[in-house]
């Protein structure tokens, strides 16, 4: 078992809870954490997250997504969000650099796409330049409401995988 998990187990139930709403900020999803540990191993960990995923709905997609900054928003990551700042920078290391048009476009298209379905563009930034991400926030603006918040969930399980394996990191 890696130190992590063996530190992740040891937790009080509020610290524990702190830490994995780090990682996925709907309350539901990580109050099963907590209540799912001790785990086994990493795959147990990884496996219980998807599961208890599954479970969650449109309320929770919701909440999770509003403990992200939008993608590109460099002021809204330092203020908002110190807790997952870091991680969050990390994971949209493809901003940086980015030319001022793709930028402009990012925060057109957030604002866009915020209008359209009530929720930020959510996307699992990881190894994703910024225009790839432009080029995918403006596919998205065509989905149904309900089809794009399928996605936005799915993209937040991707998310809440990366940073759940942050969180097991030395």
């Amino acid at each position: 078992m890696s130190s992590g998990l063996t530190r992740l187990n040891a937790m009080l139930p509020s610290e524990a809870r702190a830490e994995l709403m780090r990682c996925c900020g709907a309350s539901r999803w990580a109050d099963g954490m907590v209540r799912s540990r001790p785990f086994r191993d990493e795959e147990h960990l990884f496996s219980e997250s998807a599961w208890l995923w599954k479970q969650t709905g449109p309320d929770d997609w919701r909440e999770a997504m509003t403990h992200h900054p939008r993608i590109g928003d460099v002021s809204q990551l330092r203020a908002k969000f110190a807790s997952t700042a870091s991680w969050s920078s990390q994971e949209q290391g493809g901003v940086r650099g980015a030319d001022e048009a793709v930028l402009q476009g990012l925060a057109e298209g957030n604002a866009a796409y915020e209008q359209r379905f009530g929720f930020i563009f959510l996307v699992c930034a990881t190894g994703k330049s910024a225009a790839e991400m432009l080029e995918l926030l403006r596919e998205r603006l065509d989905n149904a409401p309900d089809e794009e918040l399928r996605i936005a969930a799915g993209e937040q399980a991707k998310i809440t995988r990366i940073r759940l394996e942050k969180l097991l990191a030395p």
